[in-house]
């Protein structure tokens, strides 16, 4: 089986975010921490040394079900050249809230958006939920 090389740290949030050195990209982490934290409803854990998640499902890979294990239901990563972010556009139902979110380009994985301000925070955190709320089976 192969396992997820990103895997959930002790790493409290607090210190990775303060460590970001751009004060814009470091107040946009705080930003999407506060949204996210209150639109699931539980404390953020630090998968591997830049992604911030929240909650965990059980993944088994599409195209090699011998690949699977533990991932955060949704997450962020404010990196350098832009914001990440992940699991919100994993279940059917974002599909057609996504075109709303603002301006974003899309990875397989994930979004990535410039500035927050790029974007609605309404639909980010309705997103966030569709995400959030995803069947185990997911």
């Amino acid at each position: 089986m192969a396992e997820n090389k990103t895997q959930p740290t002790d790493v409290p949030v607090a210190e990775f975010l303060d460590a970001i050195p751009e004060a814009a990209r470091r107040e946009q982490g705080y930003e999407l921490l506060r949204i996210f934290t209150e639109t699931t409803g539980v404390e953020p854990v630090m998968w591997g040394p830049s992604l911030i998640g929240f909650g965990s499902y059980h993944y088994v890979s599409p195209s090699n079900p011998r690949s699977n294990g533990e991932w955060m239901r949704v997450g962020f990563s404010p990196r350098k050249a832009a914001i990440s972010l992940y699991g919100l556009k994993d279940v059917a139902a974002s599909k057609s809230v996504l075109p709303g979110l603002g301006t974003f380009k899309e990875a397989v994985g994930c979004l990535y958006v410039k500035r927050l301000s790029d974007i609605s925070e309404d639909v980010l955190r309705e997103l966030i939920t569709l995400g959030f709320m995803r069947a185990d089976s997911a």
